[in-house]
């Protein structure tokens, strides 16, 4: 059975009515590799759209944690330059020294 992470996507994203406004859309989930995360996010995010398109409810998190929370009208996906990797909590206790109660 393949090892399953919590991995993170980034997606590199620019307006289209002003390319100059770039930013990241981040996606997070379970999968067994980077390519299996980038995969899923896209996925998510079509579901997402194609739900948004039609008028419908955004799906929420999916059974294997993967969803999109939003979509950014106006906003272009730039995926040939997602990157995907392993997910590190920022704010987590075990990788803070500064964390108090």
């Amino acid at each position: 059975m393949p090892r399953t992470e919590f991995y993170e996507v980034d997606v590199p994203i620019h307006d289209t009515t002003n390319p100059a406004r770039k930013g990241v859309h981040v996606f997070t989930g379970v999968a067994d590799s980077p390519a299996a995360a980038l995969r899923r996010a896209h996925e998510v995010y079509d579901a997402a759209l194609a739900a948004h398109t039609a008028g419908l409810e955004i799906p929420g998190r999916q059974p294997d944690s993967w969803g999109a929370r939003g979509l950014r009208p106006g906003w272009q996906m730039e995926w040939t330059a997602a990157k995907a990797g392993l997910w590190h909590n920022p704010v987590s206790w075990t990788t803070r020294s500064d964390f108090a109660l």
